[in-house]
């Protein structure tokens, strides 16, 4: 088992175990008990009531964070002719067609996000093995595949953000950076949870949201009141 850190262990020591924090309690919490020396990421990890190997509970999409990650994502958009031009326009870091998919199939990845026209989907899906593991395939569903580059780019680069629960049952969305206000991080989880809420599938049944914690990079995890759906910005009650 690996060792924690002096500085986990004194954050760690001021989060109740048996107790179930307001978002935002746990946010301020998450920001407090961050020890890194730069500007941290704020992640939120949800345990999801459903069977991911069936694919009517598979809980898939995007969700625009009104206030971003704190990151500038990098794009990368398989695109030729106009769109391409269209997606450099629209502020993507990388852009090319056949050739750029023979490097990302020799294993580029220097890209948090990949947008293609459906036109090359033939060939771009044969980047499934390089780009599935990664969480980075384009896809109809997410907007990432797509004639209007343009839009899809922006949006990324806006602070849209994707997720999918893994085969665990386990769903993890950024929220943010410590540098956030507080408000700003609890609106931002609360826009997430209410795209996850609104994604449950009819066929899952018994509690959807089963457990929930909010972290940040290296820091101790923060239980939350996975029931608290509205008033989000009030205290606790307890």
């Amino acid at each position: 088992m690996a060792q924690h850190s002096k500085a986990y262990r004194t954050a760690a020591e001021k989060i109740d175990r048996d107790r179930l924090y307001a978002p935002l309690e746990a946010v301020r919490l998450a920001k407090e008990t961050s020890s890194t020396k730069y500007d941290a990421t704020v992640e939120v990890a949800f345990r999801l009531g459903v069977d991911p190997r069936k694919a009517d509970q598979m809980v898939r999409g995007t969700v625009n964070l009104p206030h971003g990650t704190g990151k500038t994502a990098r794009v990368l958009v398989f695109a030729n002719g106009e769109k391409a031009e269209q997606a450099r326009a629209a502020g993507a870091d990388i852009v090319g067609g056949d050739e750029l998919i023979d490097e990302v199939a020799k294993g580029r990845t220097d890209f948090d996000a990949a947008v293609a026209t459906p036109d090359l989907m033939g060939k771009v899906g044969r980047l499934g093995r390089v780009l599935g593991p990664r969480g980075l395939m384009p896809n109809p569903k997410t907007g990432t595949v797509t004639m209007d580059v343009a839009k899809a780019v922006e949006e990324i680069k806006g602070g849209k953000i994707e997720f999918r629960v893994d085969k665990h049952g386990n769903l993890h969305f950024i929220i943010g950076k410590v540098s956030f206000s507080d408000e700003q991080l609890v609106e931002n989880y609360g826009a997430a949870l209410d795209e996850v809420l609104r994604l449950k599938p009819s066929s899952s049944k018994g509690r959807y949201i089963t457990k929930a914690t909010i972290t940040t990079t290296m820091g101790p995890g923060i239980p939350l009141d996975q029931s608290r759906t509205t008033k989000l910005l009030e205290e606790d009650a307890a």
